[in-house]
C-alpha cells in the first residue's frame, strides 16, 4: 500500500492567478479596500493564514467571524475568476492520476492549503476532483504541517487502518511541501511547476525532484 498526497496550486493546476484575483475581490468587498495582495505570501501557505495576513496588513482584526465572511466572499467569486483565467492542468498530471487510479494499492488524496470548497471548485473546473478519495485542507489550519498531520489521519480513515508514513508520498511545488512531508515522516516529491525552480527546490533535498510530473514517465515513485 502507498498513499499519495497532492498539493493543488503549482502542482496539479495553474489557475492563471484565479485564486489571487478572487481573494483580492473578496477583500475589497469585505473591507472596502482595493488590494492587489502584493506583499502577502501565497505559495505553499494555507488560505486561513493568507486571510489573516491580508487583514493584519491593513489594520483589521482577524477572528473566526471575519474569516468566515472572507471565505464566503472568496468562494462566491472564485468560479468567475476561474472562468476568466488562462489556467491549465499541468503537464503529466492527467496521466499520473489515471495510472494511480488503476493501481489497487495506491490511495490518492489531497494535502493543500486551499479551503475544501475552493479545492473542489478548482479541481472540478479542471475535471480531476473525483480522482481524490480524501483530503486535508486549509479551512482552519494556519500551518502547512498541521494540514499534513490531518492528511495522515484522513488517509488512515480512508484505508481503514493506520498508515505507515514511510509509505506516504507528498507531492508539491514549494519548500513548505517538502517540509510538511518531513514533519510527518513521509517522502517528498518536489515538482518545479510553481514559483520555485528545480535548483531552489533541490536545496530542500526532496526524495524525488522533477521539472514536471511528465518526467515520471509512467514510473510511480
Amino acid at each position: 500500500m502507498k498513499v499519495y498526497l497532492f498539493d493543488i496550486d503549482g502542482t496539479l493546476v495553474n489557475t492563471g492567478g484565479a485564486g489571487r484575483v478572487a481573494m483580492s475581490a473578496a477583500f475589497e468587498a469585505l473591507y472596502g479596500v482595493c488590494d492587489k495582495v502584493e506583499g502577502v505570501k501565497f505559495s505553499g501557505r494555507t488560505d486561513r493564514v493568507i486571510a489573516r495576513d491580508l487583514a493584519l496588513a491593513h489594520g483589521f482584526e482577524d477572528d473566526d467571524a471575519s474569516w468566515r465572511r472572507f471565505r464566503g466572499e472568496y468562494l462566491e467569486r472564485l468560479p468567475e475568476a476561474l472562468r476568466m483565467s488562462s489556467g491549465q492542468l499541468l503537464p503529466g498530471v492527467d496521466e499520473l492520476l489515471k495510472q494511480l487510479l488503476n493501481d489497487a494499492d495506491a490511495h490518492v488524496g489531497l494535502l493543500t492549503g486551499n479551503v475544501r470548497e475552493g479545492a473542489h471548485l478548482k479541481l472540478a473546473y479542471y475535471g480531476v476532483w473525483e480522482r481524490f478519495r480524501f483530503g486535508a485542507f486549509g479551512d482552519e489550519f494556519f500551518e502547512r504541517n498541521e494540514v499534513a498531520r490531518n492528511a495522515l489521519e484522513q488517509a488512515s480513515r480512508s484505508v481503514g487502518q493506520p498508515v505507515d508514513p514511510k509509505q506516504v508520498w507528498v507531492i508539491g511545488d514549494t519548500p513548505l511541501d517538502v517540509a510538511c512531508a518531513r514533519a510527518i515522516g513521509a517522502n517528498a516529491v518536489a515538482v518545479a511547476t510553481g514559483f520555485y525552480s528545480a535548483e531552489a527546490l533541490a536545496q530542500c533535498k526532496p526524495d524525488v525532484l522533477v521539472e514536471d510530473l511528465s518526467e515520471l514517465d509512467g514510473q510511480v515513485f
